[in-house]
């Protein structure tokens, strides 16, 4: 028998297995395309009736709009002089200016510019050709209907054709959907988690005061926001994780069904794909998944499926995609491998693979991650929950570890884990369960508690943020205690009560507190025993006159 060692790895080589593996491949890729694609729940749309602004210096800006006016509106922006003004006619308008506002999208670009001397001006388009070294607009993926080619003169061809094609109605899927309840952005004008602004590369989501604002007409799909946002509050509408979990799961059962062994399940997008087809044979154990963008999957579709089987996930990227995709795909593969190992699942379980070619893609995926699978597959599908999902999965990887664990200690930035109280601080003041928005922080009711649901905990750090006495900290972990799913008590103290009706208002802490605080001010100047006080007793002391004041002092001196 014909064995070898993989390269690196001690691995034996079974060709006969390799064999079986590629056979088994073929079956699982039938399978998927059995699966029928998903229609989009919603569309975004856009008319462009071709006005199109050019941008650049007078030598590129007037020639490629020549080209352009034949069959396009042009009108044509100089970021230099024009020497040749007024002295040749132009079948198009022709401005000069030194500072430029450029926003928008395919039909709806906004442009103001101002010329040395001369009153701001402003303008609607539907398409901009920017021909400047430096783009006007910066983001990584810039907006339907902008191109930017750069100097190089195919890429302003192939820029100007493809701006031709651009005059009509078109329209897109909305790939997101965002639940504001869940949204962990911010509470009382307190920051929270602002995963999706900062790794968005299309500059479509900004803050809106404690929710965000998504524009659908600048998302790219890519879905990085779904795979980063910790409680699921953006979720990938076009396909729905739903979808690529089916898609995963049948992947996986056909090919295991057919005699595969160690499958790795291999994620790419379109730029992937072309690296695929030009390179040599590839073991046959990986199984390719494409799908809209690699950012798109994230720590639940991965763990699940672990669960379901995979004895590896890899995730292909290129250098067309935003370097931040890489480095949030990294801190999420950080997380689900401590999980893995943290459970003795042996070996490398997830793995981000960036290469320059397809020969070194085709080396690079003889190393594919082979970890540790459980004992038995799992049978959960994807919920539409991500928090959910993530349940499933690791009840089961739980459930076969081959070492049972209590908790796990995670990297910071996880979306898994418990607070730290500093009860000497706290005040049961409760300002951090307002601000919690997954329901993990919660009071006592009728007594003075402070409790919390580990499960819920999505570690945004606005109760952090919020506790005005700086008693709360992150501590990142995932507990697999059964105390995970019921409140504790992180604090709590004896109640205080009303020195009027003796009905409990508050905690002695928090009445010292507003004492010391409040001591000097005007409202309360002589009458400290206010605060002493629930707030109906102290409506009634202030509109009380002052004998009857002194009469009721006396009378509860006597009764004490």
């Amino acid at each position: 028998m014909n064995i070898r060692l993989i390269e690196g790895q001690g691995i034996p080589f079974d060709p006969v297995q390799d064999e079986r593996d590629r056979a088994a491949r073929r079956a699982a890729q039938g399978a998927l395309a059995d699966i029928p694609s998903p229609e989009p729940l919603d569309t975004v749309g856009y008319r462009s009736a071709g006005r199109t602004l050019v941008i650049g210096a007078r030598a590129d800006a007037l020639p490629w709009a020549e080209r352009l006016a034949a069959l396009l509106s042009v009108t044509v922006l100089l970021t230099d002089d024009d020497d040749g003004a007024g002295k040749a006619p132009r079948l198009f308008p022709v401005f000069t200016a030194r500072s430029l506002v450029l926003t928008g999208w395919l039909g709806a670009f906004d442009a103001t510019w101002q010329a040395p001397g001369t009153a701001p001006e402003h303008a609607r388009f539907d398409l901009v050709l920017d021909l400047g070294a430096a783009p006007q607009i910066a983001t990584h993926q810039p907006p339907h209907g902008y191109y930017a080619p750069g100097l190089d003169a195919a890429a302003r061809a192939a820029a100007a054709e493809a701006l031709v094609d651009l005059v009509g109605d078109f329209e897109k899927p909305k790939y997101f959907a965002y639940k504001e309840r869940l949204c962990a952005h911010g509470r009382n004008r307190k920051s929270g988690c602002t995963a999706c602004i900062d790794i968005c590369s299309a500059g479509a989501i900004a803050g809106a005061g404690d929710l965000i604002a998504v524009n659908p007409y600048l998302c790219a799909g890519c879905g990085a926001c779904t795979t980063v946002c910790p409680t699921g509050a953006l979720g990938y509408a076009y396909p729905g994780a739903a979808h690529t979990g089916m898609r995963i799961k049948a992947l996986l059962n056909a090919y295991t069904q057919a005699g595969g062994r160690d499958p790795v399940l291999l994620v790419h997008a379109a730029e992937g794909a072309a690296l695929l087809d030009a390179a040599s044979a590839l073991p046959g154990r990986v199984l390719p998944l494409g799908v809209h963008h690699t950012a798109s999957t994230g720590i639940d579709l991965w763990l699940a499926a672990l669960a379901w089987g995979a004895a590896g996930v890899t995730v292909l990227m290129t250098d067309a995609e935003a370097p931040q995709y890489a480095a949030a795909l990294d801190e999420q593969m950080a997380i689900a491998q401590t999980i893995m190992t943290g459970l003795g699942y042996g070996g490398q379980h997830v793995q981000l693979l960036r290469v320059a070619g397809a020969d070194d893609l085709a080396l690079a995926l003889q190393h594919a991650p082979r970890g540790q699978v459980p004992a038995r597959r799992a049978g959960f599908n994807v919920a539409a929950d991500k928090r959910n999902t993530l349940d499933y999965a690791l009840e089961h990887l739980l459930r076969e570890a081959p070492q049972q664990v209590e908790e796990i200690a995670l990297p910071a930035g996880s979306p898994f884990g418990a607070l730290d109280v500093d009860a000497a601080r706290c005040s049961l003041c409760m300002a951090c369960v307002g601000a919690c928005p997954a329901s993990a922080l919660q009071d006592g009711q009728n007594v003075p508690q402070l409790r919390f649901i580990e499960k819920n905990c999505v570690q945004c750090g606005l109760c952090e943020a919020t506790c005005p006495e700086d008693a709360i900290r992150l501590v990142p972990r995932l507990s697999f205690r059964d105390t995970r799913k019921q409140p504790v008590v992180l604090n709590e103290t004896q109640p205080f009560h009303c020195i009027r009706c003796n009905k409990p208002f508050g905690t002695v802490r928090m009445v010292e507190s507003m004492l010391a605080r409040l001591a000097g001010h005007p409202a309360f100047a002589g009458h400290l025993d206010r605060m002493r006080m629930c707030g109906d007793c102290r409506v009634i002391d202030m509109m009380t006159p002052a004998d009857e004041q002194t009469i009721h002092q006396a009378h509860e001196l006597r009764r004490r």
